[in-house]
C-alpha cells in the first residue's frame, strides 16, 4: 500500500525529480505515482486526491510548473499534507513556479521545496520525516541518512587534506 503520492502535470516533469523517487526507494516506502493535470484533467486529479487517505497514503508530493497550480488543487481537496515541488521552467527558471505555489491562500497550506534536484530530494526527506511522526522504523532510517551525509562531506574534507586543494578542484572540473 503506498505511503506516499505523488502526481505531476506533466510526464516531462518526471526525470527532472527522479532524485524524490530514489530517496522514498532507498528508505523502502511505497509510493503511487499519477500523472495528472488540474487544467487538463481535473476530474481525475480531484478523484485521486480524494481517495488518498482511504488508500493509505501519509502525504502527497505535487509537482508542477509554469503557473504551477496542481499543488494548491491538490490540497483543497484533502487533509493530508500537500508537498509542493516547483519545476524550472524556461520562461523565469522556476521562480514563477516557485512564486506559484508559495503564494497559497490562508487556509490551504503547501509546502514548497526547491525546484529541480533539491526540491525533489528534500520532498521525499520531508514526506519521511511527516511520517517518522508515528514511525519510529523511519526516523531511526532518516538518522542514518543524515549520518550518511555527514560522512560524504568528512571524506570530502579528507581526500582535500590527502590531494591538496587545487588538485581536487582539477578533478571536480574533470568530471
Amino acid at each position: 500500500m503506498p505511503a506516499v503520492g505523488i502526481i505531476l502535470g506533466s510526464d516531462s516533469d518526471l526525470p527532472k525529480v527522479k532524485e524524490c523517487f530514489e530517496i522514498l526507494d532507498e528508505f523502502g516506502v511505497e509510493y503511487e505515482v499519477l500523472v495528472s493535470s488540474a487544467h487538463r484533467s481535473p476530474e481525475m486529479t480531484v478523484a485521486w486526491v480524494k481517495s488518498a487517505r482511504d488508500r493509505g497514503m501519509k502525504a502527497i508530493i505535487a509537482i508542477a510548473g509554469g503557473a504551477a497550480h496542481l499543488p494548491g488543487v491538490v490540497a483543497s481537496h484533502t487533509t493530508l499534507p500537500v508537498i509542493g515541488i516547483p519545476v524550472e521552467t524556461n520562461i523565469a527558471g522556476g521562480l514563477d513556479s516557485i512564486l506559484s505555489i508559495l503564494q497559497m491562500p490562508a487556509g490551504i497550506p503547501v509546502g514548497t521545496m526547491a525546484a529541480g534536484k533539491s526540491g525533489g530530494v528534500n520532498a521525499a526527506l520531508y514526506a519521511l520525516s511527516i511520517m517518522s511522526v508515528s514511525d519510529a522504523s523511519i526516523a531511526d532510517k532518516i538518522s542514518s541518512y543524515r549520518k550518511k551525509i555527514e560522512n560524504k562531506i568528512e571524506d570530502k574534507n579528507r581526500v582535500i587534506k590527502e590531494t591538496g586543494l587545487m588538485n581536487y578542484i582539477k578533478n571536480l572540473e574533470g568530471k
